[in-house]
């Protein structure tokens, strides 16, 4: 009996044993670090994205970034699809694209600091506004609205941080607006898929009939170190402006070290008011599709990057409009003045140049030889077309109130003008323009902040 037993109590024990082992698939696994569970024999570790962050005396890493004490950092990604506001006593990080859905608003109140994560590809960060969708951004001058890239260590408060300036590009997407207004598009559709939103992303749609669209209002906002690349070739502009009709209010924006355009109308109404782009690594002022509205007090900063102070095109399908361009200084670098392209229409209106390299020996090509080797101010044309010139002939581009301050021939630097144009050009020391934007709105920026606007 007492070996009956003896086996009886084995065969309960390894019973035990065994069923403990099923019903615990975790047991005798080894978790490699604090960080990490075990959850059904499975094993799954998060990274504390504070690792290895030290941050300054008053201030604590939230979610991998360095906070002022007191300011919450709250993450934002996918879909906005109810109204909401983001306050000034917290920061927002931006996690790929967030978009402001049809019929919802957006308000962002003034002194708020938003960063964008890093990320390249669909994994590019942005707020997006969709059309039908408002956005209420309205800083001040004393508190303007900041978007940035989570690498900048600007924090609440400040006008600028001290470890980014505006060669920093591409560290995250931008900011792009898109609304129901007229647009040209070469289907005749009067629809089209903003640049930057792959096509199958259904809130990439602009443009309509709707030439009073209103997608909100955005004063004093900063928009820096943007443009990240989703594509060979392809990135996304600091400010988009897709389709945004007149009953939008833009006034006092600035964009700093984009890898994209500065900002970029893509058709539509809206008035736009004091604008500023320094450093953009592609165009500073770009329009497209028949932009028809005005863009009123504009400085250009350039830099070694920057591809044309202005780049202006015209309607791709048979849809027309006009844009006005005026009171605009465009401080150049190794770039060129600006590019009429693809039947353009509109009109510039007093226009200051200066700053641009004077070397006209580099380019032998008599259309481009100017203050630099491509730094004229030039026409192009279509394909097989001469839609540009014609449209200048016709009187449907046009100059008038030009300044420039060069020691080169004015006819060289403005080859497409004719002579009356040409000779209505002024040429004046530097520094003594009578014409282009009051600097003095643009106090408030980043620009003004570090000299940049000291001219």
């Amino acid at each position: 009996m007492k070996t009956f037993n003896l086996l009886f109590a084995i065969v309960v024990i390894f019973a035990i044993t065994t069923f403990q082992s099923c019903s615990d698939p975790c047991k005798g696994l080894t978790l490699p670090s604090a960080d990490c569970i075990c959850t059904d024999g499975v094993i799954t570790c998060t990274t504390d994205p504070c690792d290895g962050v030290t941050c300054p005396d008053g201030y604590s890493c939230l979610d991998g970034v360095c906070t002022l004490d007191g300011f919450e950092t709250v993450q934002k990604a996918g879909a906005i699809t109810a109204d909401e506001t983001w306050s000034a006593d917290k920061i927002y990080v931006l996690n790929g694209k967030v978009v402001v859905e049809d019929g919802v608003t957006l308000t962002i109140e003034a002194g708020t600091l938003v960063k964008g994560a890093e990320g390249t590809g669909s994994l590019a960060s942005a707020l997006i506004v969709a059309r039908g969708a408002k956005l209420m951004a309205q800083g001040t001058a004393d508190n303007p609205i900041i978007f940035t890239s989570v690498q900048d260590n600007i924090q609440p408060g400040e006008v600028a941080g001290s470890n980014l300036d505006e060669t920093d590009s591409g560290l995250w997407g931008g900011l792009i607006i898109l609304g129901k207004a007229p647009i040209s598009v070469e289907d005749n559709s009067g629809e089209a898929q903003i640049e930057g939103i792959p096509a199958d992303d259904s809130f990439g749609a602009y443009g309509g009939t709707d030439a009073n669209d209103n997608s909100g209002t955005i004063t004093y906002i900063s928009v820096r170190h943007g443009g990240a690349l989703i594509g060979d070739g392809n990135e996304i502009n600091g400010i988009t402006l897709g389709g945004v009709g007149a009953g939008t209010t833009i006034e006092n924006i600035e964009v700093v070290g984009n890898l994209d355009d500065g900002i970029e109308w893509f058709g539509g109404t809206v008035n736009v008011t004091n604008a500023l782009v320094w450093a953009a690594d592609d165009d500073a002022l770009d329009i497209d599709q028949a932009y028809s509205g005005t863009i009123n007090n504009a400085v250009v900063i350039a830099f070694g990057g920057t591809d044309h102070g202005l780049e202006i095109d015209g309607p791709e399908g048979t849809a027309t409009g006009a844009f006005t361009l005026t009171n605009v200084t465009v401080k150049g670098a190794d770039d060129e003045l600006g590019n009429m392209r693809d039947g353009a229409t509109g009109s510039l209106v007093n226009i200051y140049f200066f700053g641009f390299t004077e070397d006209p020996t580099v380019d032998t090509d008599p259309n481009e030889a100017g203050i630099q080797a491509e730094g004229d101010f030039t026409f192009s044309n279509a394909d097989g077309s001469t839609n540009t010139d014609d449209a200048y002939a016709n009187g449907l581009l046009t100059f008038t109130g030009f300044e420039i301050t060069t020691n080169f021939n004015v006819a060289d630097i403005f080859p497409d003008f004719n002579t009356t144009d040409q000779a209505a050009v002024a040429t004046v020391a530097a520094g003594a323009n009578t014409k282009g934007a009051d600097t003095s709105v643009f106090g408030w920026t980043f620009a003004s902040s570090t000299g940049a606007l000291s001219f």
